[in-house]
């Protein structure tokens, strides 16, 4: 059986403020080319298919007009799961209507995970879809109120879909979460309240003969050749510039065996980074693709952004090489240490304005307010 295993699509996302409508239409269109050329059995998109709960209607949109094809066009199964950027209610209502025998959808967090069942030559492959919870929500799920972390909620969902895998069947697994070892970029969000570890292990898939995984953005393997991250089809910061994008195809024997092989994406415009004088980028040659502007001239350039966008109509960012180094030489020399931790905030202030430390009930309403907080900009 073959499949195509690809994430982290965050239809709707902006680029520095420039839309990505006509990148994303590139890449979900390559996905369908890609599954009727290689004759994909099934695709999965393990999460985060939009960029927010509430995502624009072009957005979706988009997704509809994809998924239409992927049905019309290719006899391929759907297997797709909820991201923590997406609205588990959102995902669930696409899976009410479509053929049972040929997706899979998982929105919200069920105690009962059922698996699709799909034959080939070599008999049955199970696929199980664990969609993206946070804690709260699985403790209400499973009544169980001692989870706490991503691994607790991953523990719990991968047995309750053990249980519905029949004896014998090669098992796919497809989850969104951070397992240990990854490597990450600077567009992913962290999937825990302040202070929380995210990362679970991979031990955890114990039993499975692939694991598709969403969530890090950069394609790589983690601990075992068959514990794998797609990435996504898009580079979404300057971080990976020069990153190759790739959707995987995966092969799986009788035996369970998996062979996994990168198909490139073809992005509509690349991520660079350029490096010189203004005077000498201006002479380069022009592009549409997102540029990072580094300067090396030695005095600020008058309206340097402006002009250099006659010829880089997408440049979006723009720094002078000599200024990349003082924010660092100011923080040594004063000694201080910037602070992102709210809880780290709150309880400094406490210890200032009262001179005692915050006890554990305070931390835990802080902790508690964080998480509101949280939920509350999710469903914004």
């Amino acid at each position: 059986m073959r499949l195509l295993h690809t994430a982290d699509l965050h239809l709707g996302r902006q680029f520095n403020g420039i839309s990505l409508d006509d990148d994303q239409s590139g890449v979900l269109s390559q996905i369908v080319q890609a599954l009727k050329d290689e004759h994909a059995d099934v695709l999965v998109i393990a999460g985060d298919i939009y960029d927010r709960a509430a995502p624009p209607a072009s957005a979706v949109r988009q997704f509809n007009a994809f998924l239409s094809r992927v049905a019309q066009e290719t006899s391929a199964a759907v297997v797709m799961i909820a991201g923590n950027h997406d609205s588990a209610d959102r995902i669930s209502a696409m899976s009410i209507m479509p053929d049972a025998k040929r997706a899979l959808i998982r929105g919200a967090v069920s105690a009962d995970e059922k698996a699709l069942v799909l034959e080939d030559e070599f008999g049955s492959v199970a696929f199980s879809a664990l969609p993206f919870s946070y804690e709260y929500a699985a403790r209400e799920c499973f009544a169980d109120e001692t989870m706490l972390t991503p691994e607790d909620v991953l523990k719990a969902q991968v047995a309750a879909a053990r249980r519905n895998v029949p004896e014998g069947a090669r098992w796919i697994v497809v989850a969104h979460a951070f397992v240990a070892g990854g490597a990450v970029s600077e567009s992913e969000r962290p999937l825990v309240r302040v202070g929380g570890v995210e990362t679970v292990s991979p031990e955890i898939f114990d039993g499975a003969h692939y694991v598709a995984l969403g969530h890090l953005h950069r394609p790589q393997a983690v601990g075992v050749p068959h514990i794998r991250y797609s990435g996504s089809p898009l580079a979404f910061g300057f971080d990976e510039v020069g990153a190759e994008k790739s959707m995987s195809i995966v092969d799986i024997d009788g035996a369970g065996h998996v062979t996994i092989t990168e198909l490139p994406f073809r992005p509509l415009r690349g991520v660079r980074s350029l490096k010189g004088r203004h005077a000498e980028l201006l002479l380069a040659e022009p592009s549409t693709d997102f540029i990072k502007v580094v300067l090396t001239d030695d005095v600020p350039v008058i309206d340097a952004m402006k002009r250099l966008r006659v010829n880089f109509p997408n440049a979006c960012e723009l720094r002078y090489e000599r200024d990349q180094r003082a924010p660092e030489i100011k923080a040594l020399g004063e000694g201080r240490v910037t602070v992102t931790d709210p809880l780290e905030v709150v309880g400094d202030f406490l210890a200032f304005v009262r001179e005692d430390a915050i006890s554990e009930v305070e931390r835990g309403l802080v902790e508690d307010g964080l998480d509101h907080l949280r939920q509350a900009e999710e469903l914004a």
